[in-house]
């Protein structure tokens, strides 16, 4: 049997629910191509922080060998952390800063150093991850999880990622 690209995922001790103000909660991270349709999704918890869950969503994505990728990704990924792993992984991006870190670069005046390259006419284009999730939520399933487990719910998640865009052309 030969190896491929596909990996199964094991369903996590905590089944992605976290508690939060409003009750437990399931967050979908995913990496979404320039057509909307999601190309790596992840489950996590609710209380987890999208900073430290890009890395696993990069290893999830297929590798596009002779493609250039580019990152468009919010404030919560303006961490020094994020920016180096993209550059670690030669992924070009579009981040912008926080307040509090161009206030600081302020104070520090010649010494804060240079803000990094940020794109408006590009980060404009950040919206198709909105559109992406707004199609898969029009499946109640996905929209509200009453699936007991992470992977069912995954499952889900996939099924309509992969029938929604040949849904949409017919």
């Amino acid at each position: 049997m030969s190896e491929s690209n596909c990996t199964i995922a094991s369903e996590p001790a905590d089944h992605a629910l976290g508690s939060s103000r409003g009750g437990w909660t399931t967050k979908i991270r995913a990496l979404v191509d320039g057509t909307c349709p999601p190309v790596a999704v992840l489950l996590t918890a609710g209380q987890v922080g999208d900073n430290p869950q890009l890395a696993p969503l990069l290893e999830i994505y297929p590798d596009r060998h002779g493609c250039t990728m580019r990152l468009l990704a919010g404030k919560a990924y303006s961490h020094p952390s994020p920016r180096k792993l993209l550059r670690t992984k030669h992924i070009s991006h579009t981040i912008p800063e926080r307040s509090d870190q161009i206030a600081r670069r302020k104070e520090k005046g010649s010494r804060g150093g240079r803000p990094p390259a940020f794109d408006v006419a590009l980060y404009r284009h950040r919206n198709t991850v909105e559109r992406g999730f707004n199609r898969l939520e029009h499946w109640r399933g996905v929209a509200t999880r009453y699936d007991e487990y992470a992977i069912t719910y995954l499952g889900g998640i996939l099924l309509a990622s992969t029938v929604t865009p040949h849904r949409l052309r017919n």
